[in-house]
């Protein structure tokens, strides 16, 4: 029977620590000296430091661990090719921001201002919690 708590745990970790992983492998990765062996550098990477994470933050055994740092790597390493190329940098974000925002105002300075306009930055209603 499939010990479903344990690998939601094992995810956890693993995501946790792909995290780490992914930002070390991006900054140390000018040291390989073939974009060919990149893949097993990930691998080797989160092994280890998925292996010392869990090992580290967490009470389970070996065999678990190096699955935690298995986790890591496929994780990691699929999260970080599906969004390649697809995220824009802040300064691509705020540049747009701008300019539409420029763009918002001069239309609405040729538009006159009615009662029953609303934008997106209007309060709608308030949510209290007790």
């Amino acid at each position: 029977m499939l010990d479903w708590s344990l690998l939601q745990n094992l995810l956890i970790i693993a995501i946790a620590c792909s995290s780490i992983t992914v930002i070390f492998i991006q900054k140390t990765k000018r040291f390989c000296r073939n974009s060919h062996c990149i893949p097993w550098y990930g691998l080797l990477v989160n092994l280890i430091l998925g292996f010392c994470f869990s090992q580290t933050f967490s009470d389970i055994d070996y065999i678990k661990s190096i699955w935690v740092g298995l986790f890591s790597f496929l994780g990691a390493d699929t999260i970080y090719r599906n969004l390649e190329g697809k995220l824009a940098s802040y300064t691509d974000l705020t540049a747009n921001k701008n300019s539409n925002s420029d763009t918002n105002a001069s239309e609405n300075e040729n538009s006159s201002p009615s009662i029953n306009d609303s934008s997106d930055d209007d309060v709608i209603g308030e949510i209290t919690y007790e």
